[in-house]
Parts: structure tokens; C-alpha cells; sequence
């Protein structure tokens, strides 16, 4: 599209306005079967029923019909591990094995511009095969890392959030920054790329195994310095995990109390797995706004626990949500799988996860915990142009359940069980079409 070019997409349109009560609540999202979506620079400038918007739009716009898909906002996940696509599928017995055997060694390499360069190259042609548009990244340690996955994100102008891990003990060498070069290099990449086209950058402490007070001082002051940056780190993931971090910090009343002595609990602090917490704690979340990240596919692959989802969110103080990947010691990049598996758990605990559940759960629920609902996970006016064209019917099974799918539901549903990045039709970033380069 050139600066003043409008494209309007024909398509049937889904988008939720908050999150379902039931699979009967219409009123939580806006379903237009036959829907008109005008875009001009990046962004949605009209979405209704296509007769009105064709009828508003200019007479030289573009018009693209993706009839019969589903034209939904793009997908968002909320935490991934950028440098750990080559340890995806590592076999291993538990997370702390896992990092240890696979993924610091792994994350060695990330020192190597070159190599770090190639690897974004892969990371972000994954998120465009399977409709995630949004990512939430750890790079590694090395600040080249960060700026690799920046420049792949500038490149295809992409919204992203990511940060050059913190992390000074715990792990090998090649590992390990300092408290004073882990604040310095932060700093820098603040500098150099918060800001800058759509990129946001999250303040990274690893998770406090691998970090010592003083790199946690570190991290507060950044934190301060910076209150409208995201912070992502990990929390109560694995059994194991809590009673080391406990024996480290043996001051603090639990895990999540070391990150609140450092001032780190906030509605912009996204906490990865915290599958075992206490009522205590869940309050502590709950008051300060933060947000448990739940990683279905990791959670089951690791063996770490099945994440109460339902139960945190029906609580007197409920606890905000998110989910995600977990690249690599999730086994998907696809954000339907995760929502399947996400099912499933709830299943287990004896709860229920119904289709609108997740479909708002990838796109609005997400966007909401990251607090950019203004500008993601929505095809409200004004909004990104973020998109994810969804086929049901991708595959011979696919089509052979469509034959008896009489329901929105019914279809979401179908997506979310069989569906994988042979459902995306295709995928729009600020408007663009995009394909994978390699």
C-alpha cells in the first residue's frame, strides 16, 4: 500500500467487545457474516456490514474478498523465549533440567550477531505462518540478541514487546551479565529501540534463581526510571523452582514476595506460568493488577502443573490472564493448539473453557492484559490493522466437520481442536499482507 492507498477486505468479521459470560452472551463481540473492513495506513477506518462500508469507501479503493473466512483481529502471545527455537522438542525431565541441558547452552549462541540475526529471520516468518501478530519475547542475555529481534520486527513493522534478559547467576559464563552491565545495556536498548515504528521493550529479569539482590536493585531502578515499560519474568512455574528461589531469597514470605520486595508487581508486570500459587499470593497479583501468563503447551511438555485458569478468574479478586506459547519449552507456535491444550487442562480440573473463551483469550483478552486493547486485539475503528484470515475447512478433516458446523461457536471451536498454521489464510500486519521469507 502506498502513504494514501485504502484497502477494504471482504470477509465475515469477528471481533468481542469484553469477555464472555457464556456461549450465549452475543452481546460480548461483534459478528458480521457478510463485513466490510476499510483500512487506510496501517489502520481500521471503517468495519460493518460490507454494503456500508463499500458503500464509505473511496471509489479507488482496493477491495480483497476473503469470503468465506474469518476475518478476525490478529493473534497476540504473551511470552515467548525468541532464542529458543532450536531447543523446541528437547527431551527432558523437568524446567530446570531443561535449562540447564538445553536451553543455556542454546542461548550461548545469541552472542553472535549473525547468528541471532538469522534465527529472528525464522522466529518472526513462524508468527506470520500461524496469525500471531503480536509477540511478548525474551531475547538473551546479549544485547545483540535484542537488536536483531528489533530489527526483524522494525522490518515488517510489526507491534512487538521484548527485552535483553537480566540474568547474573545460575548459568553458564557465556551467560551471565553484572548487575551495573545488565541496568547499562537495558538502558541502551530502551534508548535505541523503545518507541521506535512499533516496537515496545519490556524490562527482563530472567526469574530470581538467576538473578542476586543487587541485580534485583537493578531492576527496581529501572522500573522506576521507566513505569510505563512492561516488566516480564517468571514465577512458580515448577515445584523444584520455588524451594531454590526460597533458599536464595530466604527472607521473602514466598516466590512472589522476592519480586514484590523489588517493587515489581504492577498492572504492566506479566508473570510466566505461576501455576502454584497460594491464596496470599494470588491476592498479591490480584491487587497490584498483574498479570498470570498461562503456557499450556510448556506446562504439559515440562510436566509443571495445570494452571487454574478459571478458578483465578472467578475468585473475589480475580487475577488477570493471559496466555501464550512459551516457545521453546512450548511444543506450538500455533496460538489455536495452545488454546486447545488450554482446554484441555481446564478439563482435568473439572472446568470448562468454551470457543469464546479463547478466541477472546488470543486476541482482546490479550491485548487487554498488555493494555493495549487501544490499539490491538480488536477490529474496532482506529485500531491496528492487524489481522488473521482463519479457514476452517484447511484441511480434508477440517472440511469434513464444516459439513455438519452449524454454529459461530460450533466453528471457533473446530478451529481451536483441529486448526494449525494450515488454517491461516493469511496474515495482515498494519494493513500489509505478509508472507514468511523463508
Amino acid at each position: 500500500m502506498t502513504e494514501t492507498s485504502k484497502t477494504l477486505l471482504r470477509g465475515r468479521l469477528l471481533s468481542f467487545r469484553r469477555a464472555p459470560k457464556s456461549l450465549t452472551d452475543t452481546d460480548s463481540y461483534f459478528y458480521q457474516p457478510d463485513g466490510g473492513l476499510l483500512i487506510e495506513d496501517g489502520l481500521i477506518v471503517g468495519c460493518g456490514d460490507y454494503d456500508s462500508v463499500k458503500a464509505a469507501a473511496p471509489a479507488d479503493a482496493t477491495e480483497i474478498d476473503h469470503r468465506p473466512h474469518l476475518i478476525m483481529p490478529g493473534f497476540i502471545d504473551t511470552h515467548m523465549h525468541f532464542p529458543q527455537m532450536q531447543v523446541i522438542g528437547s527431551y527432558a525431565g523437568n524446567l530446570l533440567e531443561w535449562l540447564n541441558t538445553y536451553t543455556f547452552p542454546e542461548e550461548c549462541r545469541f552472542v553472535e550477531s549473525a547468528h541471532a540475526a538469522r534465527i529472528a529471520t525464522h522466529f518472526f516468518d513462524e508468527l506470520i505462518r500461524n496469525g500471531t501478530t503480536t509477540p511478548v519475547a525474551y531475547c538473551s542475555v546479549h544485547k545483540a540478541s535484542a537488536d536483531a529481534f528489533f530489527t526483524e520486527a522494525t522490518r515488517r513493522n510489526m507491534r512487538v514487546i521484548a527485552g535483553k534478559v537480566m540474568m547474573d547467576r545460575h548459568a553458564p559464563q557465556g551467560l551471565l551479565d553484572t548487575p551495573q552491565l545488565g541496568y547499562d545495556e537495558t538502558r541502551q536498548v530502551i534508548s535505541d529501540w523503545h518507541g521506535k515504528g512499533r516496537n515496545h521493550v519490556a524490562i527482563t529479569p530472567r526469574f530470581a534463581i538467576t538473578s542476586t539482590p543487587a541485580q534485583m536493585e537493578a531492576v527496581q531502578a529501572l522500573a522506576q526510571e521507566f513505569p510505563d515499560l512492561h516488566i516480564q519474568t517468571h514465577l512458580s512455574e515448577n515445584d523444584d523452582e520455588i524451594r531454590y528461589t526460597l533458599e536464595l531469597f530466604p527472607d521473602a514470605i514466598d516466590y512472589t514476595d522476592v519480586y514484590a520486595r523489588y517493587g515489581l508487581l504492577s498492572p504492566k508486570t506479566l508473570f510466566g506460568h505461576a501455576i502454584h500459587l497460594s491464596e496470599r499470593e494470588m491476592d498479591a497479583l490480584s491487587d497490584s493488577g498483574s498479570v498470570a501468563v498461562h503456557c499450556p503447551t510448556s506446562n504439559l511438555f515440562l510436566g509443571s502443573g495445570l494452571f487454574p485458569m478459571k478458578a483465578l478468574m472467578r475468585r473475589e479478586k480475580p487475577v488477570r490472564i493471559s496466555t501464550a506459547t512459551d516457545i521453546g519449552g512450548g511444543t506450538s507456535y500455533s496460538m489455536l493448539k495452545t488454546m486447545d491444550e488450554a482446554y484441555k487442562i481446564q478439563q482435568l480440573l473439572g472446568e470448562r473453557l468454551n470457543p469464546l473463551d479463547s478466541f477472546f483469550a488470543i486476541t482482546r483478552g490479550n491485548a487487554e492484559a498488555l493494555s493495549l486493547p487501544d490499539r490491538i486485539g480488536t477490529l474496532d475503528v482506529g485500531s491496528d490493522a492487524d489481522l488473521v484470515i482463519l479457514d476452517a475447512a484447511a484441511t480434508p478433516a477440517m472440511a469434513l466437520k464444516m459439513e455438519v458446523v452449524n454454529t459461530l461457536h460450533e466453528e471457533l471451536f473446530l478451529l481451536q481442536t483441529l486448526g494449525d498454521d494450515r488454517s491461516i489464510a493469511e496474515t495482515y500486519v498494519a494493513g500489509q499482507a505478509m508472507k514468511a521469507k523463508l
